[in-house]
């Protein structure tokens, strides 16, 4: 499937004159399977924005289960709705950046859809930022004064989310009291001078805004409730948790290393494991014969690697059915050529710095820029 953006709009009969004006904030909701929340959220908008000139832009990844319809219906009737529908793409900070983007007001709220966001601090964020044409972007925090995560988080989650926030605070030099925060207002004009150093990939744009922004930004935080979701599932697994930490290494290598790379080199580094336990068994069931058993172990790797990067590395492009066979065989050829690449590099390495440790390491850094590259453009492109 070709990647697409469709956006859509349909005002309501007479909506003309509410659309005459451009809004004074946007609040942009990414959503997948959250067609059951929309239209609450909406009214709930509708009932503390009243004093400003709003619209809200629902960034949709291809619900299964109708959201985009559901945000459809919505506008027909609600002239601030509007909906941007992403195709063959998936990822909250993805959505949360176009969303941005194609914000038609000054000044952008980011917000779930779950009603886990209390809608109620948004005009106490916006008046913060009217009050200080200085300030740059408002969080609502629960831990400020006024702030709790209430009954929105398990004993679990919550113990998931403190040391998740410990770590940004401390590995990242962030100095607010909630870097994992995915509620804030930020002014449109920031957000466009740090866009281009943001992750697509991940869960935790709040901390990724933050510190490509280096520390320039003037911020404030507005305390909030954290409430208990109000209709569907938790998107939230492993997978992003290990993005999280990706996002970390990403920024200390001040970008260097997206995402999407960090994620693939730690997939690639489990391979090295699972191919010496494949070789050792293989030795023991086939008698002590080497070459075989090195041939099956890498095999094995290979195979186990293609699966943990369609499923955590590339899971916003999985491949399922015939395809994930087509992408197997892919990846198989995608590798050998890695691999003879690594060899020949190596060797160059090694006439002319006769170091076999440094020789090798160039190599398997050859081999694994490439590995990735041939499989985001082969194996896993973009539909």
């Amino acid at each position: 499937m070709t990647d697409a953006m469709t956006l859509s709009h349909t005002p309501a009969a007479g909506g003309g004159e509410a659309r005459a004006a451009l809004p004074e904030l946007t609040v942009v909701v990414p959503t997948y399977n959250e067609g059951a929340n929309v239209a609450v959220l909406a009214e709930r908008l509708a009932a503390v924005l009243g004093g400003l000139a709003w619209e809200v832009v629902f960034v949709d990844d291809d619900s299964p289960d109708g959201t985009a319809d559901a945000v459809r219906a919505l506008a027909a009737r609600m002239p601030q709705v509007r909906l941007l529908h992403r195709v063959g793409r998936r990822g909250l900070s993805g959505a949360c950046i176009e969303g941005i983007l194609n914000a038609q007001a000054p000044v952008v709220a980011v917000m779930d859809a779950d009603l886990q966001h209390d809608e109620a601090a948004l005009p106490a964020m916006f008046a913060a930022l009217a009050a200080d044409p200085a300030l740059d972007l408002v969080i609502g925090s629960r831990h400020v004064d006024g702030g709790t995560v209430g009954q929105g988080l398990s004993a679990l989650r919550r113990r998931g989310s403190d040391g998740a926030t410990r770590l940004a605070r401390r590995v990242l030099g962030l100095r607010v009291s909630d870097p994992m925060s995915g509620f804030f207002m930020v002014r449109r004009s920031a957000f466009i001078g740090v866009v281009l150093d943001l992750q697509r990939q991940g869960f935790k744009i709040l901390a990724d805004m933050l510190s490509a922004s280096g520390g320039r930004w003037k911020v404030a935080e507005v305390p909030y409730t954290f409430r208990p979701r109000h209709a569907g599932a938790s998107k939230l697994d492993g997978a992003v948790t290990l993005e999280f930490l990706g996002l970390l290494v990403s920024r200390l290598t001040g970008g260097l290393l997206p995402i999407r790379f960090v994620l693939f080199l730690a997939v690639g580094a489990t391979g090295v494991l699972v191919q010496l336990a494949g070789v050792r068994l293989a030795m023991l069931a086939a008698g002590g014969h080497f070459g075989a058993a090195q041939v099956l172990g890498v095999a094995l790797a290979m195979t186990t690697n293609f699966a943990a990067n369609n499923a955590l590395t590339w899971r916003d492009r999985r491949l399922r059915g015939r395809a994930f066979l087509r992408g197997l065989l892919t990846f198989y050829a995608v590798c050998a050529v890695g691999a003879v690449g690594n060899v020949i590099v190596a060797r160059a390495l090694y006439r002319l710095f006769p170091d076999w440790l440094l020789a090798s390491l160039g190599g398997a850094a050859v081999g694994a820029v490439w590995n990735f590259w041939a499989s985001l453009t082969v194996t896993w492109k973009a539909r």
